[in-house]
């Protein structure tokens, strides 16, 4: 794999460094190498490391800690021949009305919830796509609706909307994305209406009610409405339903 090379404007590169963007051996290489900061890690001195690859969060209990544990890892990477990037780089306390931390393509953020039923409010760390990940969504469907596409069929079209509307869901889906999901479900439904409008040179709103109206399920457009997984503390997310099934909204 390190020496299959990467093409570049047509032409095969084979670099003798470094392994391709992207490539399925890259995160083993990461891996492999950063094992030796895993083992060296203390977690009672510095907080508890997650690390998947190349991109890592460390939890701590005090800002002492964390300001500890970021001068460590500095120390661990530079005996690596590395060093954290600057701009991705920060301590976050995490509270409510304060700041959150991206990781992994979810936004993580310390909330509470709303009152209900004379019941008291309950502080948690909520999760929804962050906002990086809700612009990639939104650049690929509009890859998938844009006007060289014109020619294609409507149904190849939404087709291949599904696709990426299924997979990105499928990933975002186990956290408190209802709201992100919506605004997901909604731009495809506009894009799709705009393809149309551009295919018959109609206007917009010709377009958008024919999604909204003259198609009974919005011409077999994938809903995200209602596929959210609540989570729970302490319960595996991969685990077996309980007898009522999992808690969605």
């Amino acid at each position: 794999m390190l020496r299959a090379g990467v093409m570049e404007g047509g032409q095969v590169r084979r670099p003798v460094a470094a392994t391709p963007q992207g490539g399925v051996v890259s995160p083993l290489m990461a891996n492999v190498y950063l094992h030796r900061l895993d083992r060296a890690w203390d977690v009672r001195r510095h907080g508890v490391l997650v690390r998947y690859a190349d991109d890592a969060v460390v939890m701590c209990a005090t800002r002492e800690q964390a300001e500890a544990a970021l001068g460590q890892l500095k120390v661990l990477l530079a005996e690596l021949g590395l060093e954290p990037k600057a701009a991705k780089t920060r301590i976050v306390h995490l509270q409510v009305g304060g700041g959150g931390v991206d990781f992994l393509g979810f936004h993580h953020r310390w909330v509470t919830s709303r009152p209900r039923g004379g019941r008291r409010p309950i502080a948690f760390l909520a999760r929804w796509p962050s906002d990086r990940a809700v612009q990639h969504a939104r650049d690929r469907i509009r890859e998938l609706t844009e006007r060289r596409t014109t020619l294609r069929p409507v149904k190849v079209i939404v087709e291949d909307v599904n696709a990426f509307l299924r997979g990105w869901a499928a990933y975002f889906r186990f956290g408190n994305s209802a709201h992100r999901f919506d605004q997901i479900s909604s731009y495809a439904r506009m894009r799709i209406g705009g393809f149309i409008a551009k295919k018959h040179r109609r206007s917009r709103k010709f377009g958008w009610s024919v999604v909204a109206h003259a198609a009974s399920d919005s011409l077999g457009l994938v809903a995200l409405h209602g596929t959210v997984v609540a989570p729970r503390p302490f319960r595996d997310r991969r685990g077996r339903p309980n007898a009522g099934g999992e808690r969605r909204r």
